[in-house]
């Protein structure tokens, strides 16, 4: 079964660099889980809310820095989309085998397309996801 991304997902791509929108796009037809774009580009100012999330204001941490890759760079676009399955289930026991199965999907989409990609629930690109308390497994970012 083919999924696809719908109109609220879509529109969450606008202004992210193209290579990572075709890794995006080509992952959600080979997925084997449904997934939505939460987050694309992201304004300084919604990076210092989740920022304070945790810290001064209620709820868990979700990011460790006041910089993001979610940032339009200096080629004009977004080089991070935050990625979550359907439907959401962030406390379940089976959200890290879906998070796990967009990872593969977006990691077999990106070596198709030529795209370096990296993930955040394995920031040291070792293939063994979530090891050293990495836990951003939304966060898909253009690699070096």
């Amino acid at each position: 079964m083919a999924f696809r991304l719908g109109a609220q997902s879509l529109a969450r791509l606008k202004g992210v660099h193209p290579q990572l929108v075709r890794v995006v796009q080509r992952a959600i037809e080979i997925s084997a889980v449904d997934f939505l774009v939460l987050e694309g580009v992201r304004t300084p100012q919604r990076q210092r809310e989740l920022y304070a999330q945790g810290r001064t204001k209620p709820g868990d941490v979700v990011t460790w820095t006041l910089t993001s890759n979610h940032f339009v760079k200096s080629d004009g676009f977004g080089h991070a989309v935050d990625l979550a399955p359907w439907p959401i289930d962030w406390e379940g026991p089976t959200r890290f085998p879906k998070f796990d199965a967009i990872s593969r999907a977006m990691f077999a989409a990106a070596e198709e397309l030529g795209v370096k990609i990296r993930w955040g629930a394995d920031w040291d690109g070792d293939g063994k996801p979530r090891e050293r308390g990495e836990t951003d497994s939304p966060h898909f970012e253009l690699g070096a």
